[in-house]
């Protein structure tokens, strides 16, 4: 009699387990990786970037709370940091050598492993829901430049004149940047190229259904049409139900080589690291001895939370269903 009641409890508490574990859900999000350090923030400006964050995690969670999807989520998170001029991505991208906006984003389904990207938009005030538009409502995976423009007017969404991304902050980096290039007649240092402030979000939802997301104004100054890993599947986005979701930020022709995002769900799933082991092997030995910078933020398939960086700070947070909350900016 013993053993069956010890059978039942036993029985219980698993299913308790189970429907805890299948109710989980997780946002987190990264807002940039580089030479973050709190010299160069002031009280004001640090309490700046955390509340943001946290408005940014708050509303992807009660989506999440709510029922909803990761993809939602994510979509709903990245617009957040996408409307304000405290990051490289919407409001507040940075400019190319010809001083207009060059914008990227993408977005990936965990489940059915569709994705959509845009690269190179310029008049769509959110480039996080035209990577959406084109997964959902196109049988493309990327579209750019003036033709992703003219699909997401198609598409209803809300377009605006360049002159909204313009900031301040971001006009001044660009004309003291152009002015050197003038001066040392087109011979810039390669480190005054910045690179740095990408948003991305990765959701887990009650569902058990993975996303990721990333949108990015690209570098300072990009020349030629340049384009970054924001925009790629596999190297600054990824998402897969049977291993994890991953968002990146930083140098991106290194995300791109290094197939960053993929690489961290590949060791996953064919060598049976862990997230965080996988995710610092990638960043730390494979993407940073070729010379590469940035970071990641990753999240599995059981809700656990990975940021790994090679960089002195990367903005970064993330809100869960067991009550954890957290908001950092360096290390």
């Amino acid at each position: 009699m013993k053993k069956i009641i010890l059978l039942i409890f036993a029985l219980c508490l698993s299913v308790s387990v189970w429907a805890q574990k299948k109710n989980n859900f997780v946002i987190a999000i990264h807002g940039g990786a580089g030479n973050i350090k709190p010299k160069f923030f002031t009280p004001e400006k640090k309490k700046q970037y955390e509340d943001k964050m946290r408005e940014a995690l708050d509303v992807g969670y009660k989506i999440l709370e709510n029922g909803g999807t990761s993809l939602e989520a994510v979509r709903s998170t990245i617009n957040v940091l996408e409307d304000s001029p405290l990051f490289n991505a919407g409001k507040g991208a940075v400019l190319t050598s010809e001083g207009v906006p060059s914008l990227d984003a993408s977005i990936m389904d965990g489940k059915t492993l569709n994705a959509g990207a845009v690269a190179g938009v310029s008049s769509v005030k959110n480039p996080i829901d035209a990577a959406w538009q084109v997964m959902e409502n196109s049988e493309h995976v990327m579209l750019s430049g003036k033709g992703a423009d003219e699909f997401s007017k198609i598409r209803g969404l809300e377009t605006v004149p360049a002159f909204y991304f313009y900031t301040p902050r971001m006009q001044k980096r660009w004309s003291s940047i152009h002015a050197k290039k003038v001066k040392q007649s087109n011979k810039l240092k390669k480190d005054s190229y910045d690179k740095h402030g990408t948003v991305g979000a990765v959701a887990l939802d009650k569902h058990g259904n993975l996303a990721a997301g990333t949108s990015t104004g690209g570098m300072m100054y990009k020349k030629f049409g340049r384009i970054g890993d924001s925009p790629v599947i596999g190297a600054g986005t990824y998402a897969n139900n049977k291993t994890c979701a991953v968002s990146c930020t930083g140098h991106g022709e290194y995300f791109i080589r290094s197939a960053v995002a993929y690489d961290i769900s590949a060791r996953m799933e064919y060598l049976n690291e862990g997230l965080q082991t996988a995710s610092d092997q990638v960043i730390n030995n494979r993407m940073g001895k070729l010379g590469g910078t940035g970071g990641v933020v990753s999240l599995d398939k059981d809700g656990r939370v990975a940021f790994s960086f090679n960089t002195s700070g990367m903005f970064r947070g993330y809100k869960s269903s067991n009550g954890t909350f957290q908001t950092l900016l360096f290390k």
